[in-house]
């Protein structure tokens, strides 16, 4: 274990087991994984209905989105069907569906093309940790509770901007409430993001320290 509290890839040398309940396992062919699949699959889909401005048909593909969002992760966690491809998966598919309703409601001039970069902006600038945290074994960190809070507000924000779009005496609520979730989702993806970097600067110093660091040998004397 390093001093930073996350265990390099490799493990302590244990005899390699069934993972424990709730632990990511190696395992791909599982019913939560292929609702996971079936939820990735349908983000063309939602995007094609969004540019169409069949927003209607769109917030139900989102509807069935989420439900299989809430379904995949009840089955995974009452079968120990937790694994490493699912927790890749799920978030994923949440940004998809983020930057499709994003890019949509963007090119329909619904919402500016600042607020597209500002928030691609930020993954993109994640995106340069993942080199360097590999380097030392390391795969992406866990996400912290804020970034989760912010992609929960923005999943909100941006289906209620477009249930906007439809019109009829819910528009105006929609609208509001939507842009309230979306700059609460902003600022939370960003202070999330920069939570994240903080952790990735100590992960990859406590690497460096533990490479730098001499090798005890025979009797405690340094490098025997």
């Amino acid at each position: 274990m390093t001093s930073s509290g996350i265990e390099p890839p490799g493990g302590t040398g244990a005899k390699a087991g069934p993972p424990p309940v709730d632990q990511p396992a190696d395992r791909v062919v599982t019913l939560p994984n292929a609702l996971s699949a079936l939820r990735l699959a349908l983000v063309p889909v939602f995007f094609w209905l969004v540019l169409s401005h069949r927003d209607g048909w769109a917030l139900v593909v989102l509807f069935v989105s989420g439900l299989t969002d809430y379904f995949d992760g009840v089955l995974a966690r009452r079968f120990n069907q937790v694994s490493r491809l699912g927790q890749l998966l799920d978030p994923a598919a949440d940004r998809l569906y983020i930057l499709a309703t994003l890019v949509g409601l963007a090119w329909r001039d619904v919402v500016p093309w600042w607020l597209l970069v500002l928030i691609v902006g930020r993954d993109v600038l994640l995106s340069f940790t993942i080199p360097a945290l590999a380097r030392y074994g390391y795969g992406p960190l866990p996400v912290h509770f804020l970034g989760k809070a912010a992609t929960f507000c923005l999943l909100y924000a941006f289906p209620l901007l477009l249930l906007a779009e439809i019109g009829g005496p819910v528009s105006g609520p929609a609208r509001a409430f939507g842009w309230a979730f979306a700059w609460w989702g902003v600022g939370l993806y960003w202070w999330a993001g920069w939570l994240y970097l903080r952790q990735v600067r100590q992960v990859l110093g406590a690497a460096r320290a533990d490479q730098v660091r001499p090798t005890a040998g025979p009797a405690g004397v340094p490098g025997g």
